[in-house]
């Protein structure tokens, strides 16, 4: 059997960390969740995983801490390495199959956000040795079309997933149950729960993203929280 070289990193906070960053209120069972939908998806797979939350982050920013981390994975001797967030809720093992199957054939993998981030990234170490994370900007929708050029000049063998929504902020939330509302039963009670949270009277018309509006359902008998 052919030796695996590639192992998946998931570079999350824990769900409280999550929760301060994205300013998400009562957010944490639904970072929880995604957490362990993450790590089921990656775990069907096969492959070695790692999981860097904050405890095992090193650096002042956030390009820091996440070349930190994948430097650490590159040094227990894989020559690949997919980087993935845990804020991607339709990322699915094929997704991950798919980039280790490029990755054998000498490729590297960006899925984009539509945010103009990206939530996916299967790069070689060669390749990463290269790149230079200062120079990215990243947390911005300019991070995906520059990191594309940047790793264009490096190799000319990209492949480029699909592109799917990841959940940075509340108007996230919003968007994604607009678009998908027929996702996991779990999941979407922990968004719904979010975004019917009494304690945002602010919560108006004008807050919903412009391609759809979300049914809100009445408020019956005490508010509502996550678990």
């Amino acid at each position: 059997m052919k030796e695996r070289t590639t192992a998946i990193l998931i570079f999350a906070q824990s769900p409280l960390e999550e929760v301060k960053c994205k300013q998400v209120s009562k957010g944490e069972a639904l970072f929880d969740r995604l957490t362990r939908r993450t790590l089921g998806t990656v775990q069907k797979t096969g492959l070695p995983f790692y999981h860097f939350t904050e405890k095992l982050q090193q650096g002042r920013s956030f390009e820091a801490r996440l070349s930190h981390a994948a430097r650490m994975v590159f040094e227990k001797g894989y020559d690949n390495l997919i980087i993935i967030g845990n804020d991607s809720p339709r990322l699915g093992t094929s997704h991950l199959l798919d980039t280790l199957g490029a990755l054998e054939m000498g490729k590297t993998v960006l899925g984009p956000s539509a945010d103009g981030g990206f939530y996916l990234m299967g790069i070689h170490k060669s390749v990463f040795r290269s790149l230079d994370f200062k120079g990215l900007p990243w947390q911005t929708s300019q991070l995906f079309k520059t990191l594309w050029g940047h790793l264009n000049a490096l190799t000319p063998n990209i492949l480029r997933l699909e592109t799917l929504f990841d959940l940075d902020n509340l108007k996230d939330v919003i968007s994604f149950l607009s678009r998908f509302g027929t996702f996991s039963k779990t999941l979407l009670s922990y968004l719904t729960q979010i975004i019917c949270n009494p304690l945002r009277p602010w919560y108006l018309a004008n807050d919903l993203p412009e391609y759809g509006v979300i049914p809100i359902p009445p408020n019956k008998g005490s508010p509502r929280v996550a678990l």
